[in-house]
Parts: C-alpha cells; structure tokens; sequence
C-alpha cells in the first residue's frame, strides 16, 4: 500500500502538471485520517456532469459563470464557514465536499476545479488575507471571491488592500495588479498548508504538524526552515534521530540565525536519546 505521503509526492513532482484538486484533497490523507479519495473524486465529477447537462450550446463566458454561481452557492449551498472559521475541517477538502463549509481557498479549489471542466478558466489569486479567483474575459477581468462568488471591483479590491500598507497609501507601494497575478498550483498548495500549519501551531497537535510539515518540505525543498520546523516536530514526537539530521542541516546552512543558539543547546539531548534507541 503506498503511504500517503508517498502519493502526495508523486502527484507534485512535476510543477507544470499539478493535479491541483486531487493533491489538495490528499493533503488529508494520512494514516491515522483515512480518506476516500477516489470517491471525492467522483462526486466532484457527478457534480460537474449536472453542470454540464444544464448549460445551454454556445453560451459565452460570463452567463456561464453566473449559471456556476447559481449551481455552486445556491444548489449546491457552498459558502463560508464563517462561525467556525478556525477550524483544521475548512482546509480538508472532503470535510468542505461534504459540509459544504469551508474557508477561501478550498472553496476556490473545488469551484475552479468545476470551471475547468465546464470549459472556464478560472485562476486562483494569493491576495493577501482572503484568497480570490479571476475569470479573464476579453474585456479583462472578473476578480471573484469564493465565498460567494462575488464580483469585486477595483475599489473594494484597493479597500481589501488597505490593511497591509501604511496609511495613507505611498506611490512607492506596489500597485494593485501585483496581487492580482495568477497563483500557480504549488503556491496554492503552499498556501493551504501553511494556514493548517498556524492553527496547529497556535493549538499544538504534533502529529498533524509533522504531516503538514513533510509536504511543506517536499513543496519547498530549498526553503530551510520548513525543515527546521519538520525538525522540530520530530523532536515533539520523540522522534531523535529524524529531528537531528533536520536541525543540524538547519545550523549547518544558517549557523547565525536569531534562533541558531536556542537550537544548538537542544541537540546534545537529541544525540543522547538516539545513542539509547541504538
């Protein structure tokens, strides 16, 4: 039987063929959170076989997306969980396929998973704080918010904007269409992981940090510090040996970090305690 986490790496080995719907649902599956895949798989594809059996021959691209708000928001009944927005669930696209509950970007992954197959080209934007969409069209493009399948117009963009800039805004601040750029499925995937990575940081869960962490480090090979943080988890779940190997490359590659010291005076009871397992 393949393990989880081997499946997960086979699906984004390559960057340019992510199967964007199908890792994120995998980001679930682990040992001890046995999913169905396949049959999530197959209710998203009756899902968009209803779409596709009410859609009129020829219909342009915008009365298409309407009739894909109508289906998705009202029909169907996704929205936002927005009275437990917090909650591990609304990242786990099963729990969101079957609660109808999620949070921004899961919402966004099964909504442009739909687009795609009912022909719209629907992208994911990494806007700061509340993941969006965008459906270009030949007049430009439709910006989306994914809990409800809003239009936005430049205006309310520029106000979403306003926390994360100085007030009042500089000319020197990037302009808008800077965060509007499409995000590619590993950014996304990134993303997801790294929002269930705060809220088990805030409410520590070692073992569900660490199947966080393996697919941050398999996503972000380069990026140290998810391996820093692998590390760490090993070492929360006495692990030893597998946090030694992770912080040591971490002290290695970065000996002068602000937190290089605090970590160097752990590894003596992390050689000690894989000396005993030996």
């Amino acid at each position: 039987m393949i393990k989880s986490i081997d499946y997960f790496a086979s699906l984004v080995q390559q960057d340019d063929a992510i199967p964007l719907f199908e890792a994120a649902l995998s980001i679930a599956q682990d040992e001890d959170r046995p999913v169905d895949l396949n049959a999530c798989i197959v209710e998203l594809d009756k899902f968009a076989l209803r779409l596709r059996q009410g859609l009129p021959n020829n219909i342009a691209q915008i009365p298409k997306l309407r009739l894909l708000n109508d289906f998705f928001y009202q029909e169907l009944g996704f929205a936002g969980n927005i009275n437990n927005y917090y909650d591990p669930d609304n990242s786990y696209l099963h729990k969101v396929l079957s609660n109808r509950r999620g949070i921004p970007i899961s919402l966004a992954v099964i909504y442009m998973e739909l687009a795609q197959q009912i022909g719209l080209n629907v992208k994911g934007i990494s806007f700061p704080g509340h993941f969006l969409m965008k459906l270009s069209v030949a007049n430009g493009d439709i910006i989306i918010d994914p809990i409800n399948g809003a239009s936005l117009s430049r205006e309310e963009l520029e106000e979403r904007l306003e926390p994360y800039f100085s007030q009042p805004r500089s000319p020197a601040d990037p302009p808008l269409a800077t965060y509007l750029a499409n995000a590619d499925e590993k950014t996304i995937l990134v993303r997801m992981l790294r929002n269930l990575k705060a809220l088990f940081t805030e409410h520590p869960h070692w073992q569900q940090f660490l199947n966080v962490q393996q697919r941050l480090v398999l996503l972000l090979p380069a990026d140290i510090t998810e391996r820093r943080d692998r590390g760490l988890a090993y070492a929360n779940l006495n692990c030893p040996q597998a946090a030694l190997q992770d912080l040591e490359a971490y002290l290695d590659e970065c000996p002068l970090a602000t937190d290089a010291e605090l970590l160097r005076r752990r590894l003596p009871e992390l050689r000690a305690a894989t000396r005993k397992l030996n």
